[in-house]
Formats: C-alpha cells, structure tokens, sequence
C-alpha cells in the first residue's frame, strides 16, 4: 500500500497507539498483517482507493458511513450480503467493485477485497473528519460466505448484556464496543429500527421511557406508526456527516436514536461498565479519535484470512474465484 504523507502523518500526530501497534507486523495468527504489505507490488493502492472514493462521495454522501459498515460486517462474519442483517439494509458494493477495478488495472490481482474494505473505512473516517490510523493489510478472502453467521452482528434491539458477549467472543472488550458504536456518529438508519422504541418499547404499547420526549416527538414526525419503514433518519441529527463525538453529547441527553446505542450509557449493567467510557468520549474528541483508531485496528485482527491454502484474491468482490 502507498502510505501518502498525510496518511502517515495524521497517524503519528493524532492516534499513538494505533502507530505503535500498525509499525511491525503482528505475531501468531496474524504474522502477514503489515502496514506496508503493498509497497511493492502495489505502491499506489491507497491513492488509488480514495480517488475513487472522493468521486464517489460527489454523488452519494451516505457512501463513508456504508463503507465502514461493509468493513464491520466483513471483520466479525465472513458474511453474506443476503442474510437478514444485510439484506436490503448493506449498500455500497458498487464502489467497492469500482475501486476493484480501478485495482485491477494497476496491480492485477493484488489487492484483496478484504483489504479493500480495511483501507476504505479508514480513508472514509478521514474524509469525514476523524482520525487516521495506519491501516494493517495481507489479508486474504475467504472462499465461502457465512449466511448465518452474520446472525452474530451486533443487532439495533440488543441490549447491553447481549452486546458485551457478542463483543467478546471477538475478544474486544468494553473499550472496543463503546468506541466501534461510535461509527454511528454519522450515516443513516430506517426507521423500522427505532419504531418498538417510539410505540412498544418491550411490548408495553408505550415509548421507550429513556428516550428525551423532545426527541421523541421529532422521531415519531418522522417515523410515524404506520408511516414507511424505509425512511431514512440521520443516526446524530446535530452533525450527520461529520465523524466527531456528537454520538456521545446525544447518548449522555437520552437522544440515541438506536437502543443499541442508548444501552450504552442508560443501561443499569452500563454503570461502571460502558458509561463512563461514553462519559469520557463525549468530554473529549481526542480521547475518542485514539480509541477509535485502535479499536479499528483490533477489529480488523479478527481472525484474518492470511493462510492461501484457506483464502485467495478475489478478482470479482461479489463472488468466489471460479465461481
């Protein structure tokens, strides 16, 4: 991968820790992941990625926040884009095939999807306003996809207990669950994942009592009862595009559109948990941005395709080689 200067710079500058752990190569399982495993076969992969994403953005500002949730799905699950949880909600892919192509013709066969999706979440977190970090790479795709695997995301109705083990089984701690949530911090959701909450919070015919009730009445505007379930809401309605810690300032005013999210701060397992990192995190955006990075970067280790013999380079995104 080329590292540009300001990619490198931003992670020395801004994210520490994220440079400390992106400066060697990983050991065990993971020994082929390295910051630097494009720089020579091919050098101008980084560049050639956010170009294409940059052209994309022109004509579909949600693209950022999609791409980082493709990269997110593709670390937990070896998932598959027709499983319930992606199904009709993922989007993305035809930039994905874009930068793709656009790597095909330089470097033919190189650069995985895999990796694809790992530079195009850090580079969309920087075009957005948030920290960069350098981005491990060497990862291979996998040749099957997990239908039901992707049943193990974390889901917009979990509650906090639920969170924190699907968290660990991945090995990330309550650190990583606050800090990953914080990529809510701009997107859009439909409004089919915060109607129970609006009208029949845990089956009770009523709203979620932690919900601020001036939010709650803009929500119910938007969302009606019987209103389209597709509608799209900003996920942080003070800055829906920019990566900052808005979604923090939101959660700790009972304004977190998803439970999930609220979870983390509302919740009564969240004292002495999660709260208080979200506490942190709404106090201070740099305290935010380094965990984020690191956070990233932990999730992007889990369990990496690096063995040929169980992965390849997908010449076609959507499809296995051969296939």
């Amino acid at each position: 991968m080329a590292a540009s200067p300001s990619f490198r710079s931003a992670a020395a500058a801004g994210v520490l820790l994220a440079m400390v752990v992106a400066a060697v190569c990983l050991p065990g399982a993971a020994a082929q992941l390295c910051e630097d495993y494009y720089d020579d076969t091919c050098p101008d992969a980084y560049d050639i990625v956010k170009q294409v994403l940059m052209d994309a953005h022109q004509s579909d500002t949600r693209i950022f926040a999609s791409l980082i949730r493709l990269h997110f799905h593709d670390c937990f699950v070896q998932s598959e884009k027709e499983s319930p949880p992606n199904n009709g909600s993922a989007r993305g892919f035809p930039v994905v095939d874009a930068v793709k192509a656009a790597l095909e013709d330089a470097c033919p066969g190189v650069v995985s999807c895999a990796d694809i999706l790992a530079i195009a979440a850090e580079i969309s977190v920087e075009l957005s306003g948030g920290p960069s970090w350098g981005v491990l790479l060497g990862r291979l795709d996998g040749k099957t996809s997990d239908f039901n695997g992707s049943l193990d995301l974390p889901a917009p109705t979990d509650n906090l207990t639920v969170l924190q083990q699907k968290f660990s089984n991945l090995s990330l701690n309550d650190v990583d669950l606050v800090a990953l949530s914080g990529g809510h911090t701009f997107g859009r959701v439909q409004c089919q994942f915060v109607t129970d909450r609006l009208y029949n919070f845990s089956g009770t015919n009523m709203p979620d009592p932690t919900l601020d009730s001036s939010y709650r009445a803009f929500l119910s505007q938007r969302c009606p009862r019987n209103g389209a379930p597709a509608s799209l809401n900003d996920l942080d309605p003070t800055t829906p595009d920019t990566f900052d810690k808005n979604y923090y300032t939101n959660i700790e005013v009972n304004r977190g559109f998803l439970n999930s999210d609220q979870e983390l701060k509302s919740s009564p397992q969240a004292q002495g948990t999660t709260a208080p990192i979200v506490d942190q995190f709404a106090g201070s955006q740099d305290a935010f941005f380094a965990s984020f990075a690191q956070s990233m970067i932990n999730m992007g280790n889990i369990r990496p395709v690096t063995d040929p013999s169980q992965g390849e380079v997908r010449t076609n995104c959507r499809r296995v080689n051969g296939s």
